[in-house]
């Protein structure tokens, strides 16, 4: 690192400072994400204990034709893009409905974004993507001059990562940028048997353990911190007050670890730094925080299973 802290360092090392000198150390999960993160969660949504990824691509297969024939939406901005491989199914309905249009992928890694927007340029030639490198928590503006009316989308049940008032803080960011005609389209992981739940965060072949751990190596490159990720170990559980599973780093020894504008970060042997939550919804509580975020559902549907929801939001 250079002697200079640009102001998104000083964001970083402010994140990292404050999160792990809590009681319960913990971290962004947006740190997850350089390109090896994003390869890593695309191959953890083609497990087969990953039920989140299949079950709304159905859902998306089944319901986009008749949801987009209503709407009939000239934009699609995607909050978290990645990919962008289940949203070719909503781009298919959108050419198919509109023609022309413009896609706008939001997401905090450059380079999968940009790798992104050229294969779906390629593929899409009455399409106009216009990528935006940003963080989705943060306030960001999207380019001047799309086409109404906009479908907000936040597939992959994103909206899980956000504890109850960071989630509705961010649908009142989506809901700030929708104008009265605009859609908003949205993927819920729904509560249902713990065990369920874990397997999907605690995968045989080790893929997500992996993932975990290359947050460490993200804030060893981008910090210049010293993290020994082979000296953590990887776990995810469920809690059911909370409704949610948590994912942990757990130090195998003690860490001494150093970070250039924070100092050294101990963790002891056995103590945990949390990287994740994923909060589980039902309906009533989408609906409440929609409400609470100026907006309204207008449509609701699940897998037979009830394990996935796919939604759609109105401004209110």
């Amino acid at each position: 690192m250079t002697d200079t802290v640009t102001s998104a360092d000083k964001g970083m090392l402010a994140e990292l400072r404050d999160g792990l000198s809590r009681a319960q150390k913990e971290l962004p999960p947006k740190y997850f994400y350089d390109e090896r993160g994003s390869e890593l969660f695309e191959e953890i949504t083609r497990l087969p204990e990953y039920y989140l990824t299949r079950t709304e691509r159905a859902l998306l297969e089944r319901w986009m034709p008749a949801w987009i024939g209503r709407l009939r939406p000239r934009t699609l901005v995607e909050l978290g893009a990645g990919s962008a491989e289940k949203t070719r199914i909503v781009l298919d309905a959108i050419v198919s409905a509109v023609g022309s249009a413009a896609y706008v992928p939001v997401d905090v890694s450059a380079d999968f974004l940009e790798a992104t927007a050229l294969r779906l340029s390629a593929d899409y030639p009455t399409l106009e993507v216009v990528p935006v490198v940003a963080d989705m928590t943060a306030e960001f503006a999207l380019p001047p001059g799309l086409p109404g009316p906009t479908l907000h989308a936040f597939l992959g049940s994103t909206i899980g990562n956000f504890a109850p008032d960071d989630a509705v803080a961010l649908l009142r960011g989506v809901r700030g940028r929708m104008r009265p005609d605009d859609g908003f389209l949205m993927g819920v992981d729904l509560r249902k048997d713990p065990a369920v739940i874990e397997a999907a965060y605690n995968d045989a072949a080790g893929v997500t353990a992996e993932f975990n751990r290359n947050m460490l190596r993200v804030l060893n490159a981008a910090a210049g911190a010293d993290f020994d990720p082979a000296a953590f170990d990887h776990r995810a559980f469920y809690h059911p007050e909370l409704h949610r599973i948590e994912m942990h780093l757990v130090a195998r020894a003690p860490q001494r670890v150093r970070i250039p504008g924070v100092g050294e970060v101990r963790v002891e042997a056995g103590e945990s730094i949390r990287t994740e939550i994923s909060c589980k919804h039902d309906r009533a509580s989408v609906e409440a925080m929609l409400a609470d975020a100026g907006m309204r559902l207008t449509e609701w549907e699940t897998d037979a299973a009830g394990l996935y929801a796919l939604l759609l939001a109105a401004v209110d």
